[in-house]
């Protein structure tokens, strides 16, 4: 009789150990990447001290590597692309290998907020070192190109005489604060939040403890909802609670780039006095708990979105404030896109006037003409807006039509074409180090040859035009979204776009479909564009919005495979 064999019993599987990500609070401290060995190594505040008192005098060629790619950042500095390297070797090139000896400086706003006194500045400044460059950004921030590292003490001197700064502009740090652009003096608005903003400015900016994150921190802070709250790290929208009554309804966890999300909601009311200690609680969870192994997955949102809604506000609530906060079920945001283009009125009599120059580029000449037009007529204040925009604010009535042909002498219309008032672009290849095509030329004119084919356009239409995948212009949530890289064209590799259509904030807050291995070239930009709106014209419901409209539309309308056109519509050729 055979003797049985011996059964050895299974090993059990071994659990596969789950990596670190760098998470302070769960003793993760040795730094995982190179970002995080160069915080580790130096403070990035300390950097200013050197620039100061070594790099401005000794030159370009005396910057620490470690400064000039890193720490830079935290007061608003990067190094702008050299020119004449094309898109095709933005992947290949080492950074050094990218860099300029000149840098690109962002001043930030907090809130968009600016005297005529320090709109001329700004206009001086860059007429003095930055080759009269000036940008309006989506972060209510102006951006120059060209500056020396010689000038940059003289500029911070010139720029905090008048209460502006480059402090954490930039960096693994809480960014330029977005704020309503009519705060305070919109009828609509549930309440004046500039106040919170202020303060959050006045505590933590600047505060080493609050300057090492993960991560860039993006907030907004609005009595409206104006301020694109859904793609911020933290955001705060005026809402009415049936017992307490005016106060912030609290988003967390928003972002675009690669790996878009849109933020949520906890569903707590805050009190405006209390906005900045809970601000303090949400940047400390995402100091503390947020991922530093990977700078791919280093932002607020990837934490949001791994422990939930819930967790983070227990977290919140436990470790950081001590209490529990109010709850509150809000409705969602009827509105989206609020540029505050046109002539609006305030609660105090007055009015305010939006106006748009195209793309966001403006000059330092530009800036001091309006800065002219603002004292002619008593204007109140400028501010800037996350749509590239400026409105002018504390008009009165009286000198409305004066001012409005003066700022239109300008180039600076607040009668502006549907095209030039809801088009975006980031910087793009001129300037930018990351990006792969050229967009604030293209974009400008995209919408110079769509004003000649649709004159009388009588729906928004909202175009992002971005220079590569970062979404720096929201790609994402734009009607038409355009993401640069490069295509073939034949044989040959050009410049070219990735198209998402249908993306939007608000009631209909979503990502714009991407079309399945369609691209534009840059060429062919301006026909593919008149060949969807003509569809959408020609297809759409009464009252249908063109998001709606991409919805339910067949791809090759999408695609501009076939061709529609709306009755009574003559597209100029």
């Amino acid at each position: 009789m055979a003797t049985p064999t011996r059964q050895t019993p299974a090993r059990p599987a071994r659990a596969k150990q789950k990596r670190g990500e760098g998470q302070w609070a769960l003793g993760y401290r040795e730094p995982l990447n190179p970002n995080e060995r160069s915080k580790k190594d130096d403070h990035p505040l300390n950097v200013r001290a050197r620039i100061e008192n070594i790099y401005a005098h000794r030159g370009f060629d005396a910057i620490d590597p470690g400064d000039l790619r890193g720490r830079f950042r935290w007061f608003g500095l990067y190094t702008q692309r050299k020119p004449g390297i094309d898109g095709g070797r933005t992947a290949t090139l080492e950074p050094e290998e990218l860099d300029d000896r000149y840098l690109m400086m962002r001043v930030r706003t907090d809130g968009g907020g600016l005297t005529t006194g320090q709109l001329r500045v700004l206009g001086e400044l860059s007429q003095d070192y930055a080759r009269d460059t000036a940008d309006i950004t989506d972060r209510q921030n102006i951006q120059y190109h060209w500056i020396r590292i010689e000038d940059v003490p003289t500029i911070w001197s010139r720029l905090e005489e008048v209460g502006l700064t480059t402090m954490e502009a930039c960096g693994d740090s809480p960014r330029g604060m977005l704020g309503s652009a009519v705060a305070g003096i919109a009828a609509a608005e549930v309440l004046d939040a500039s106040s919170a903003l202020a303060e959050i400015r006045r505590r933590y900016i600047g505060d080493p403890k609050y300057a090492n994150l993960p991560r860039k921190f993006k907030t907004a802070i609005s009595g409206l909802t104006d301020i694109v709250h859904e793609l911020n790290d933290i955001s705060f929208v005026g809402v009415e609670h049936p017992e307490h009554g005016p106060g912030l309804d609290l988003w967390v966890g928003g972002g675009l780039s690669t790996n878009p999300m849109l933020a949520q909601r906890l569903g707590a009311w805050i009190p405006l006095d209390e906005v900045p200690d809970v601000w303090e609680g949400v940047v400390s969870i995402f100091r503390d708990y947020g991922y530093r192994r990977l700078r791919s997955r280093a932002r607020l949102k990837f934490l949001v979105a791994d422990w939930g809604v819930e967790k983070f506000r227990e977290v919140l609530e436990n470790e950081y404030l001590g209490r529990p906060l109010v709850s509150l079920d809000s409705p969602v945001s009827p509105v989206g896109h609020r540029d505050h283009v046109g002539v609006h009125p305030q609660h105090d009599g007055k009015v305010y006037v939006g106006i748009a120059p195209t793309v966001g580029r403006v000059s330092g000449s530009l800036l001091l003409r309006l800065a002219e037009v603002m004292e002619r007529y008593a204007v109140a204040g400028a501010r800037l807006t996350p749509y590239q925009k400026l409105v002018l604010v504390g008009v009165e009535p009286a000198v409305l039509d004066d001012l409005l042909d003066d700022l239109d002498a300008i180039g600076l219309s607040a009668r502006p074409s549907a095209w030039r008032q809801n088009t975006m672009a980031c910087t793009g290849i001129e300037f930018c180090k990351l990006a792969i095509v050229d967009t604030k030329n293209r974009a400008r004119d995209l919408v110079a040859e769509l004003e000649r084919r649709f004159p009388d356009l009588d729906v928004p239409i909202t175009v992002n035009v971005n220079g590569c995948p970062n979404a720096c212009a929201r790609t994402q949530v734009a009607d038409i979204g355009l993401k640069g890289q490069l295509v073939m064209d034949g044989d040959h590799q050009v410049e070219g776009f990735q198209v998402h259509l249908g993306g939007a904030t608000g009631l209909q807050a979503g990502f714009g479909r991407k079309l399945r291995a369609h691209k534009v070239t840059s060429a062919g930009l301006d026909d593919y564009v008149t060949t969807v709106v003509s569809n959408f014209l020609a297809d759409r419901g009464d009252g249908e919005s063109f998001a709606t409209w991409v919805a339910r539309a067949d791809e090759e309308l999408l695609r501009g495979d076939k061709v529609l056109v709306a009755p009574g519509l003559e597209v100029a050729s």
